[in-house]
Protein backbone atom coordinates (compact mmCIF):
# COMPACT_ATOMS: atom_id res chain seq x y z
CA UNK A 1 0.00 0.00 0.00
CA UNK A 2 2.89 2.60 0.79
CA UNK A 3 4.54 1.27 -2.65
CA UNK A 4 1.07 2.39 -4.13
CA UNK A 5 0.97 5.67 -2.32
CA UNK A 6 4.88 6.79 -2.92
CA UNK A 7 4.09 5.86 -6.81
CA UNK A 8 1.30 8.16 -6.95
CA UNK A 9 2.51 10.97 -4.70
CA UNK A 10 6.16 11.00 -7.60
CA UNK A 11 3.72 11.26 -10.41
CA UNK A 12 1.62 14.11 -8.66
CA UNK A 13 4.47 15.73 -7.66
CA UNK A 14 5.79 15.10 -11.49
CA UNK A 15 3.03 16.91 -12.89
CA UNK A 16 3.08 19.79 -10.81
CA UNK A 17 6.25 20.34 -11.67
CA UNK A 18 5.74 20.28 -15.61
CA UNK A 19 3.00 22.68 -15.47
CA UNK A 20 4.60 24.76 -13.13
CA UNK A 21 7.84 24.60 -15.90
CA UNK A 22 5.40 25.26 -18.52
CA UNK A 23 3.58 28.03 -16.98
CA UNK A 24 7.02 29.69 -16.43
CA UNK A 25 8.48 29.71 -19.78
CA UNK A 26 5.26 31.29 -21.35
CA UNK A 27 4.62 33.09 -18.98
CA UNK A 28 8.59 34.54 -19.92
CA UNK A 29 8.17 35.21 -23.50
CA UNK A 30 7.14 38.60 -24.41
CA UNK A 31 4.96 38.61 -27.08
CA UNK A 32 4.39 42.67 -26.86
CA UNK A 33 4.87 44.60 -29.97
CA UNK A 34 7.42 47.44 -29.29
CA UNK A 35 6.13 51.11 -27.92
CA UNK A 36 5.37 53.72 -30.90
CA UNK A 37 6.85 56.73 -30.54
CA UNK A 38 5.23 58.44 -33.35
CA UNK A 39 4.20 57.93 -36.54
CA UNK A 40 6.36 58.55 -39.94
CA UNK A 41 5.55 60.86 -42.31
CA UNK A 42 5.82 59.34 -46.16
CA UNK A 43 4.83 60.10 -49.73
CA UNK A 44 3.97 57.23 -52.02
CA UNK A 45 6.60 57.83 -55.08
CA UNK A 46 5.51 57.05 -58.94
CA UNK A 47 7.85 55.10 -60.96
CA UNK A 48 9.54 58.89 -62.73
CA UNK A 49 10.02 59.75 -59.11
CA UNK A 50 12.04 56.30 -58.15
CA UNK A 51 16.11 56.71 -58.10
CA UNK A 52 18.28 55.03 -60.81
CA UNK A 53 19.53 52.58 -58.90
CA UNK A 54 17.07 51.47 -56.68
CA UNK A 55 15.16 50.84 -60.11
CA UNK A 56 17.47 48.25 -61.35
CA UNK A 57 17.05 46.75 -58.06
CA UNK A 58 13.09 46.58 -58.54
CA UNK A 59 13.47 45.23 -61.58
CA UNK A 60 16.02 42.37 -60.55
CA UNK A 61 13.60 41.39 -57.60
CA UNK A 62 10.22 41.96 -59.03
CA UNK A 63 9.56 38.42 -59.84
CA UNK A 64 9.69 36.86 -56.48
CA UNK A 65 8.28 38.73 -53.22
CA UNK A 66 10.58 41.16 -51.56
CA UNK A 67 11.29 43.73 -49.11
CA UNK A 68 14.30 46.14 -48.87
CA UNK A 69 15.60 49.66 -48.02
CA UNK A 70 17.69 52.39 -49.84
CA UNK A 71 18.95 55.92 -49.26
CA UNK A 72 19.94 58.09 -50.77
CA UNK A 73 21.44 60.33 -48.28
CA UNK A 74 18.09 62.61 -48.78
CA UNK A 75 15.69 60.29 -47.82
CA UNK A 76 14.87 56.84 -47.09
CA UNK A 77 12.96 54.82 -49.21
CA UNK A 78 11.21 51.45 -48.57
CA UNK A 79 10.04 49.18 -50.79
CA UNK A 80 7.81 45.48 -50.62
CA UNK A 81 7.18 43.69 -53.56
CA UNK A 82 4.73 40.78 -53.67
CA UNK A 83 6.01 39.10 -57.21
CA UNK A 84 4.41 37.96 -59.68
CA UNK A 85 0.88 38.01 -60.25
CA UNK A 86 -1.59 36.15 -62.39
CA UNK A 87 -3.43 39.33 -63.78
CA UNK A 88 -3.15 43.08 -62.92
CA UNK A 89 -5.56 45.40 -60.62
CA UNK A 90 -3.54 44.89 -57.45
CA UNK A 91 -3.42 47.80 -55.38
CA UNK A 92 -1.31 48.37 -52.22
CA UNK A 93 -2.43 49.11 -49.03
CA UNK A 94 0.05 51.06 -46.25
CA UNK A 95 -1.21 50.48 -42.57
CA UNK A 96 1.64 51.99 -40.85
CA UNK A 97 4.52 53.57 -40.95
CA UNK A 98 6.18 54.53 -37.66
CA UNK A 99 9.66 54.70 -35.46
CA UNK A 100 9.68 52.64 -32.16
CA UNK A 101 13.34 53.07 -29.56
CA UNK A 102 14.73 50.39 -31.61
CA UNK A 103 13.48 50.47 -35.63
CA UNK A 104 11.02 51.68 -38.22
CA UNK A 105 7.90 49.93 -38.23
CA UNK A 106 6.29 49.36 -42.22
CA UNK A 107 3.27 47.43 -42.81
CA UNK A 108 1.33 47.54 -46.10
CA UNK A 109 -0.67 44.66 -47.70
CA UNK A 110 -1.35 43.60 -51.06
CA UNK A 111 -5.06 44.25 -52.48
CA UNK A 112 -6.55 41.37 -54.87
CA UNK A 113 -8.67 42.99 -57.77
CA UNK A 114 -11.86 44.13 -56.53
CA UNK A 115 -14.83 41.67 -57.43
CA UNK A 116 -15.80 42.33 -60.97
CA UNK A 117 -12.56 43.89 -62.14
CA UNK A 118 -11.08 42.91 -65.01
CA UNK A 119 -7.95 42.36 -63.95
CA UNK A 120 -6.59 41.21 -67.79
CA UNK A 121 -4.79 38.75 -68.69
CA UNK A 122 -1.09 39.98 -68.59
CA UNK A 123 0.74 38.92 -65.51
CA UNK A 124 1.90 41.90 -63.07
CA UNK A 125 4.63 42.23 -60.82
CA UNK A 126 2.94 44.84 -58.02
CA UNK A 127 5.30 46.81 -55.05
CA UNK A 128 5.47 50.14 -53.35
CA UNK A 129 8.16 52.85 -53.02
CA UNK A 130 7.64 54.93 -49.68
CA UNK A 131 9.98 57.67 -49.36
CA UNK A 132 10.44 58.99 -45.30
CA UNK A 133 12.97 60.77 -43.55
CA UNK A 134 16.19 59.53 -43.63
CA UNK A 135 16.78 57.47 -40.16
CA UNK A 136 19.93 55.19 -39.38
CA UNK A 137 17.40 52.67 -37.62
CA UNK A 138 16.88 49.23 -38.92
CA UNK A 139 13.60 48.44 -40.65
CA UNK A 140 10.79 45.78 -39.50
CA UNK A 141 8.19 44.72 -42.39
CA UNK A 142 5.14 43.65 -41.02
Amino acid sequence: MKKIWNGKMAILAALILWVGVVRCLTGCVQNEAPEKLRDLDFTVVGDGEVPEELKKLIESKKAAPFKLTYSDGQGLYLVEGYGEQETGGYSIQVHQLYLTEESIVFDAELMGPQAGEDGGTEKSYPYIVVKTEYLEDPVVFQ
